[in-house]
């Protein structure tokens, strides 16, 4: 029985994964903001909830994390792998956190560092340790202004989301390097209307909402490469799945080394991982 941490596994994609890995025999750990969605995520889970825990976090603070990080060593000396698919979608709003950070950074790139670095030990623990990012479709070669970097003030999303995305990719690969005995992976989350939207505007929650049906993934195909890349042996590392629901589409990822030391460097420096 494998112990796997999902962020973000009270909704969504997450819950979808946790309630997938339970059903195969598994146990979880739950990080969520919503104490009452954590609540209706493990009461969903019926007799399996017996193997499940729900802790809630804010991911979104060097102090939520840190917290986060400590609550979950507390649950479990051993990690099997860590499920991140925490995310928000703010492309016309700049959210500041109480670190000065924009949110869509903080919780979409920077937390995932920041909370696999404090739990290094509990994965090295575990005999196959894994690492799975959910991420928007991104070419893992995306330029990333680094100069740009933490500040991005003033926020612009169609400058740099798809670069805080591509962030995931840099990480992968560096935790890949550095600790081979973790396999990492990167996975595209597709089309897929969940609470992400929560932050946009409304005529973006209603386009949603009106072409969902048509146009997105279902939370099932959009969760299936991420567990099987949990659960799966022989799994490669730094490996990116592009296409939702198909795990044999994979690649390497391929980063710049140079812009992959930068990206390490500031996430180094801002949480003093």
């Amino acid at each position: 029985m494998k112990t796997i941490l999902v962020s973000g596994g009270n909704s969504g994609i997450g819950l979808e994964a946790a309630r997938t890995f339970l059903a195969r025999g598994h146990r979880v750990i739950i990080l969520g903001r919503d104490r009452q969605k954590g609540t209706e995520a493990l009461f969903s889970f019926g007799k399996a909830a017996e193997r499940a825990v729900f802790l809630p976090v804010d991911l979104s603070t060097h102090a939520g994390v840190r917290d986060a990080a400590e609550r979950v060593l507390a649950e479990s000396e051993r990690l099997d792998a860590v499920l991140h698919s925490t995310g928000v979608f703010t492309p016309n709003r700049d959210i500041r956190t109480a670190d000065g950070l924009n949110l869509y950074f903080a919780v979409n790139y920077l937390s995932r560092y920041h909370l696999t670095q404090l739990l290094l030990p509990s994965l090295g623990a575990s005999e196959h340790g894994r690492v799975v990012m959910m991420n928007p479709k991104v070419d893992p070669a995306t330029r990333v202004e680094l100069e740009l970097f933490p500040d991005l003030d003033p926020f612009d999303y169609k400058r740099v989301g798809d670069q805080v995305s591509a962030c995931n990719h840099h990480y992968a690969a560096y935790l890949a390097r550095e600790n081979p005995g973790i396999v990492t992976g990167v996975v595209n989350a597709g089309a897929v209307r969940t609470d992400i939207f929560r932050l946009t505007p409304w005529y973006m929650r209603s386009i949603a909402r009106v072409l969902g049906p048509f146009f997105f993934n279902s939370v099932t195909e959009s969760a299936h490469n991420a567990v099987e890349a949990c659960l799966r042996d022989n799994v490669p590392s730094a490996t990116y799945w592009e296409k939702p629901g198909d795990f044999d589409h994979q690649r390497p990822i391929a980063v710049d080394a140079v812009t992959t030391a930068g990206v390490i460097g500031f996430s180094e420096a801002i949480t003093g991982a």
